[in-house]
């Protein structure tokens, strides 16, 4: 069945709503992940500081989401009674892009959106559309909403894309939490194509790694699918060798961070370790995301991993699991080489191998 995204829009609607603009206060509410699932609780961010605070502290996490969050708080800059003048709206915007950066530094949608609203605040004031900062700020609350609809469709597209790879009864491995609430949108990522099955009535089931340290799979993507009604198992990381070896799955789909031009995929940590063994075992890996998240510009030796508090992987919620004093190596992300993925599924198209030959033909597209 081909679905157009206007049928899709009808068809699927997200119980989940991660990211509310509030036109009528100027106030951006996120779902707080770090809570989830015990409790629902939505914070308000008012200004960029309390936004870069929530990307960093990952009450918001998932590049895409991360982007939209990211676009909305460029906005929430000019609140600001310093600005007199767009002159002092400019300023306030490139200081509020770097500190926007600076939290998650891996994932590349977070600069992107921050250098989309910076440059789209430029040309509105150059060209005349923004003659005052009222008009200003009208305008990039129209760029938000539209990189927040952009996502939301792109995600549309690479269910549909997703799809052709899903059959009646299928189980899909994943990784993390690449849903709605990574994304921002309530569809998501790598499990779109899940969400769009579900949606048409066919039979598909998901198993979901806990993935430490942050619980992402047992606290984000288990809560995410059984809101949706979708059949999901919860094992420990440690077990994905073993599900697979055991023919339990049919597949394996994960989100992404970064995707260089070459086909080097950043994502959560443990994704390399799906893919080699995925590979090993005749098992296809694909990987979903927007055009957004590709950066044709770096190699893989220039990509800064981001490493975080020790005490995440001492503790669990504050309880301590291993001695205090023990040394900790805290990646978030690792790199998995494009040799052992299937393809990469975007809005644009599914890109197949060889990845330094096509990913720029598809992105670019």
């Amino acid at each position: 069945m081909k679905l157009t995204v206007k049928e899709v829009k009808e068809i699927f609607k997200p119980k989940l709503l991660p990211i509310i603009w509030r036109d009528e206060t100027n106030t951006l509410t996120i779902l707080d992940q770090s809570l989830l699932p015990f409790q629902t609780v939505y914070v308000d961010l008012k200004d960029v500081e309390t936004t870069a605070s929530a990307i960093k502290n990952m009450q918001v996490r998932g590049a895409p989401a991360i982007g939209i969050t990211a676009g909305y708080g460029m906005v929430l800059a000019l609140r600001n009674d310093r600005i007199q003048n767009l002159n002092d709206a400019l300023k306030e915007l490139t200081r509020a892009k770097s500190i926007l950066d600076s939290a998650r530094p891996t994932a590349i949608n977070l600069a992107w959106a921050t250098s989309r609203m910076l440059n789209f605040a430029k040309n509105a004031i150059e060209n005349g559309e923004a003659k005052s900062l009222n008009e200003l700020i009208h305008l990039m609350k129209i760029e938000a909403k539209r990189i927040f609809d952009e996502e939301y469709e792109a995600e549309i597209l690479m269910g549909l894309y997703g799809l052709e790879k899903i059959n009646n009864g299928d189980t899909i491995l994943t990784q993390c939490n690449a849903g709605g609430l990574a994304t921002g949108t309530g569809l998501g990522t790598a499990l779109a194509p899940v969400k769009l099955a579900k949606a048409l009535g066919i039979d598909v089931s998901v198993i979901a790694p806990e993935t430490r340290p942050w619980l992402q799979g047992s606290r984000l993507t288990v809560y995410e699918l059984m809101a949706e009604g979708i059949k999901v198992t919860l094992i420990t990381d440690t077990a994905v060798g073993l599900v697979m070896y055991k023919g339990m799955v049919n597949g394996v789909m994960v989100g992404a961070d970064r995707i260089l031009r070459d086909g080097h995929v950043f994502n959560k940590i443990g994704t390399f370790k799906e893919a080699v063994i995925a590979h090993e075992l005749g098992v296809p890996f694909y990987v979903l995301a927007p055009t957004s998240s590709f950066d044709l510009k770096s190699d893989v030796t220039d990509i800064k991993i981001e490493e975080r508090d020790p005490n995440e992987v001492r503790t669990i919620k504050g309880i301590p699991i291993a001695p205090e004093n023990v040394n900790v190596y805290n990646p978030v992300f690792d790199v998995t080489p494009p040799k052992y993925i299937t393809a990469i599924i975007t809005e644009k198209g599914i890109i197949y191998p060889p990845f330094n030959e096509n990913v720029k033909k598809i992105v670019e597209r």
